[in-house]
């Protein structure tokens, strides 16, 4: 997301967006009481929508190291829907339905930053690490999202109303655009429908049904498959994943991010990799985790065994400088909202408007108590620790107090850049939270469990502040009532949480990180540290390795290129990164400025290809998702051959998927340029 916004929206207020004069007040756009808001319509699709969008946005997230933001999508829905159905008055239905769905973006940010991980370490022998079951995962995103929402409401008045005008907003600006102007919904919802229909089947025939190849390797290229003898010579594997998910997401990230992800992938897959099997020539023995020496190894497993762990420091480097820089605006924000906090009794005490009033005075305070009571019960008897009382109180110590120092940040971020920097303070947490138990005499695969899951908690909830201050900006300024979006919340919280727990329990039987399905980078850079801390990986190639890539990140951070961007580049595997750039080509193809545009027509051919994007990532990742439940069935975990196994692997197979992309790329560049 941009972080850039207009200075206007259309169909809002004139001073929406520019801080108020001493005697002036903002007016939402609808002001008025008896308007339908929470009306069962709202709250089904709400649900409904935040279901969906959680399962895809962890498939996404788990499968690329890309989550996305589900508020645009179904707020063009929810807008869309109501004119088809010839709904009035729908406006602040359309906001609780987004507001209840956008549920699904920020629980599952939190949870596959974290949980998958302890998935990984239970999967080393000899880790003394559990692996976590659905009631842990689904109350751990449960705990941190509520806790982060109860955390910001206080701030609501000081974010909304004594802030308006100060910061930019730029996600709550999209998406506020989308239900004030939607006059063109109904075809919107009609193009993103058709979209992930087509991004569904076309990822169903390659992926479950096997009616061509899942990855295009270009091996069968030529006379006597030159390319593909080529690539062998030279220690290097092209690869391409063939699936209309990653162009979606690919498309919508764009070209220079893209580019970024695939340069330091391509560093990774065609400078690294041939350089360790050219260096390991001469090192005869077996180096761990390798079972055989270096030099008789394929790239793929020397990539999996050595290089890639480059990319994981990479990461977690990013991430710490992402926190040293963050710090200046860290310390404003705190002392800013301690400010505010303390002023918050100085307001005259008068009866609120509808679109002012929040909920009771106690709400805050006897929640905060309830989920503290919950989160002490939760990490005394539910992760399989007995009654460790002690670890149990200094973890939701931890808990509170870091969340209540970062959540607001969180949302600081968000406000002001649209980008939230969980992943940075979630690293520091664990080291806190790691430390801690090390002094408590919590180690080995125990430590390593209740520490993650301090983490899992603290970085939902600063993934819910974040997101919930947009949702409450949408509100302010369209004119929701505060209290009516702050209960949903809560419920939208509950079940983006389950269907995310259901997802990442469904695809940990197809695995995560280096050896699994699923690569789930920003968690195998939180295992990382989870054994830098507690010292149970002794491999020393491979943390020199670890360390170059943090040497790495501050070298590219010096040159100020994306270090995370080139570090998921790193850490995915070339399938996953090359599909995304070429979804960024296309990006750039339709979005270039043609002889003869206007600025009106540019951005409705820009508006168009990012609602087919958009579709083509939603209908595959649910595809994606379906796909890793009809697995589970051991009778079907390689799908269902249309085409026969013989015929996929070899020249048949690949140029079927060369074909369906080809296709599926003119429908992307051919399809937005139609009139929307």
């Amino acid at each position: 997301m941009s972080n850039t916004a207009p200075d206007e929206i259309k169909g809002l207020p004139a001073n929406a967006r520019r801080p108020l004069a001493q005697s002036e007040s903002y007016v939402p756009l609808v002001p008025q009481d008896g308007v339908l808001e929470t009306t069962g319509r709202a709250i089904l699709l709400g649900l409904v929508f935040c279901a969906i969008f959680s399962m895809a946005a962890a498939y996404l997230a788990l499968k690329l190291g890309q989550g996305i933001e589900a508020a645009i999508p179904i707020a063009i829905l929810a807008v869309g829907l109501s004119q088809m159905c010839r709904r009035k008055n729908t406006m602040l239905e359309n906001v609780i339905i987004q507001s209840i769905g956008a549920n699904s973006s920020h629980v599952v940010s939190g949870a596959v930053f974290t949980i998958p991980a302890l998935y990984m370490l239970a999967a080393v022998p000899g880790s003394g690490v559990v692996t976590p079951s659905l009631f842990q995962v689904v109350t751990v995103s449960f705990l941190g999202g509520s806790i982060g929402i109860l955390f910001l409401i206080p701030l609501r008045h000081n974010f909304m109303v004594e802030n308006h005008g100060v910061f930019p907003w730029p996600e709550a600006t999209a998406t506020t655009e989308i239900i004030v102007t939607g006059e063109k919904a109904g075809n919107q919802a009609k193009t993103l429908a058709v979209a992930a229909l087509v991004g569904g089947l076309y990822d169903g025939l390659a992926n479950l049904f096997r009616a061509m190849a899942e990855n295009i390797r270009l091996a069968h290229i030529g006379p006597s498959e030159w390319l593909g003898r080529m690539q062998e010579k030279a220690f290097m594997r092209f690869d391409f994943l063939n699936s209309a998910a990653t162009l979606g997401i690919g498309y919508i990230i764009g070209l220079r991010y893209t580019a970024i992800i695939a340069a330091g992938s391509f560093f990774s897959t065609f400078v690294l990799v041939p350089m360790v099997h050219g260096l390991a020539q001469y090192i005869p023995g077996v180096v761990p985790p390798g079972t055989v020496p270096i030099a008789e190894m394929g790239p793929t497993v020397i990539f999996r065994d050595y290089v890639r762990i480059m990319g994981v420091g990479c990461i977690a480097g990013a991430g710490v400088l992402g926190v040293i820089s963050s710090l200046p605006n860290m310390m404003r924000s705190i002392v800013s909202n301690m400010r505010a906090l303390r002023h918050k009794g100085d307001r005259a005490v008068v009866a609120p408007i509808r679109t002012e009033r929040g909920m009771p005075g106690y709400f805050v305070a006897v929640g905060l108590v309830v989920f503290t009571l919950a989160t002490i019960l939760f990490f005394s008897f539910g992760i399989g620790l007995g009654s460790a009382i002690v670890p149990a109180l200094v973890g939701t110590a931890l808990v509170m107090v870091i969340s209540f120092f970062f959540a607001p940040v969180a949302a600081r971020a968000i406000a002001t850049i649209g980008t939230n920097p969980i992943s940075g303070m979630t690293m520091l947490t664990l080291l806190i939270t790691g430390f801690v138990m090390l002094q408590l005499g919590f180690s080995g695969g125990t430590g390593m469990f209740v520490t993650m899951m301090v983490g899992g908690v603290v970085c939902t909830a600063l993934a819910a502040s974040g997101a919930f201050s947009t949702d409450l900006k949408i509100g302010h300024w369209i004119g929701s009532t505060p209290a009516k979006q702050i209960g949903w919340k809560f419920v939208g919280t509950f079940v983006a949480a389950l269907f995310c727990g259901v997802a990442m329990y469904v695809m940990s039987v197809g695995g995560f990180g280096e050896s699994g399905q699923y690569t789930a980078p920003q968690a195998s850079a939180m295992k990382a540290i989870l054994e830098g801390v507690f010292s149970t990986t002794p491999q020393p190639l491979r943390w020199t390795f670890f360390a170059l890539g943090i040497v790495l990140s501050l070298v590219l951070r010096l040159t100020q290129l994306p270090a995370l961007g080139f570090a998921l580049g790193m850490y995915l595997p070339i399938e996953l990164n090359t599909p995304l750039f070429l979804g960024g080509i296309l990006s750039h193809m339709v979005n270039n400025k043609r002889a003869g545009d206007t600025e009106d027509s540019a951005k409705r051919r820009e508006n168009k290809g990012i609602l087919i994007a958009s579709g083509l990532m939603a209908g595959g990742a649910i595809m994606g998702v379906v796909g890793a439940m009809v697995r589970m069935k051991p009778d079907w975990k390689d799908g269902f051959n249309i085409l026969p196994q013989a015929l996929l692997d070899g020249a048949p197979g690949e140029w079927l998927a060369i074909a369906g992309i080809v296709a599926l790329c003119l429908y992307v560049v051919k399809g937005s340029g139609r009139e929307a």
